[in-house]
């Protein structure tokens, strides 16, 4: 078992507690594979061989998040629980509670901080004594946005400069780890993957990274534009939101793979079991505001630690502020992928993979 403590383990699956107070877990435990409810580990089964890693296995199934499988058979054991909405004030200061929590419970000298400069990265570079790596190519938003964060907080910032010559010597690894070529998948892993190879080699055994702050409190557009954006069934900001958590498993797993193949332990408190029950328990309005503004309560949870520079900072998505996306899209174009071509940073990436 990976992930927590096989007796925890062993008590949410009696009990069908989904948030048992656990960072995530995936493994076997009493002849049965399981998998937890946000899919923060991943897991593969093939016939009656399994592992945590799809290069290990010939054809490679994942176990879905929240799923147990038994005597071939696979079938869901946890959910996330549909908690009422609580008062704003006290939602943001159970959010507040939860996060300085996890994330002051994480020790050790081993691990560095994936920093862009924005309120999720700056959470975790305001409370941990660790090193920050930034990664992008000069000139992006996330270098920017890193450096004036970084002096902001008077930190030391280390910067792992891309250039396409580096891309195209990760691109190979990344596909293989995560088994994807999709344009959007790799945009995303790339970066993560280049900055853990630098984080490793620079003695470092675990990154530390914000990742699930945005879905878990209403970062995204789509969700603060709900019903009204066609990208989201939901009629609700909350339901939006609950959306984007459930695309939380299918990221997770690309991620976690990159940054095992990259040489590191990803550590990931804003997904902390706490973290999300406090998340879940908040309104509409402490999610997105009348006026718009999102992640408001994990903005306002972050102001006695950061400056209101850093907690209302905007950011763009790591894919467009490194500027992997638009280099991505060059590397294609010079190989001879037409923009006019269906998708052709796929066709492009498919293309180098299978060299």
């Amino acid at each position: 078992m990976r992930g927590a403590d096989p007796e925890v383990v062993r008590r949410a699956l009696d009990t069908g507690s989904a948030l048992p107070g656990t960072t995530g877990f995936a493994g076997e435990l009493d002849g049965r594979l399981v998998r937890d409810v946000l899919g923060r580990v991943p897991l593969f089964f093939d016939g009656g061989e399994w592992s945590h890693r799809p290069t290990d296995l010939a054809e490679p199934t994942p176990l879905p998040a929240g799923h147990v499988r038994e005597d071939d058979a696979v079938s869901r054991r946890f959910s996330l629980p549909d908690i009422e909405p609580v008062e704003t004030a006290s939602g943001i200061e159970a959010v507040r509670d939860a996060v300085t929590g996890a994330v002051d419970s994480i020790g050790g000298d081993d691990q560095a901080i994936a920093f862009s400069g924005g309120l999720d990265s700056a959470v975790l570079a305001a409370r941990l004594d660790a090193p920050l790596y930034a990664v992008g190519f000069p000139g992006s938003h996330d270098i920017d946005a890193a450096r004036s964060a970084a002096a902001l907080l008077d930190r030391d910032l280390t910067v792992v400069t891309l250039d396409n010559q580096r891309l195209e010597r990760a691109l190979p690894a990344v596909v293989e780890a995560t088994g994807r070529t999709n344009a959007m998948d790799i945009q995303i892993a790339l970066p993560l993957f280049v900055l853990a190879q630098e984080v490793r080699a620079d003695g470092y055994e675990r990154l530390v990274l914000g990742q699930g702050a945005d879905e878990l409190f209403g970062g995204y557009a789509k969700v603060a534009r709900a019903p009204d954006d066609p990208r989201v069934d939901a009629d609700t900001v909350r339901g939006a939101r609950r959306e984007m958590i459930d695309t939380l498993p299918d990221q997770l797993e690309r991620d976690v793979l990159a940054l095992w193949d990259a040489g590191v332990e990803p550590v990931v408190p804003l997904l902390s079991d706490e973290v999300v029950e406090a998340a879940l328990a908040l309104p509409g309005e402490a999610l997105v505001t009348a006026r718009g503004e999102r992640k408001w309560a994990l903005r306002l949870a972050a102001r006695p630690f950061l400056p209101d520079r850093i907690a209302f900072r905007e950011k763009k998505a790591v894919q467009y502020g490194s500027l992997v996306a638009r280099e991505l899209d060059r590397l294609a174009r010079e190989s001879g992928f037409k923009r006019r071509q269906d998708d052709h940073v796929t066709a492009f990436i498919e293309s180098t993979a299978g060299n």
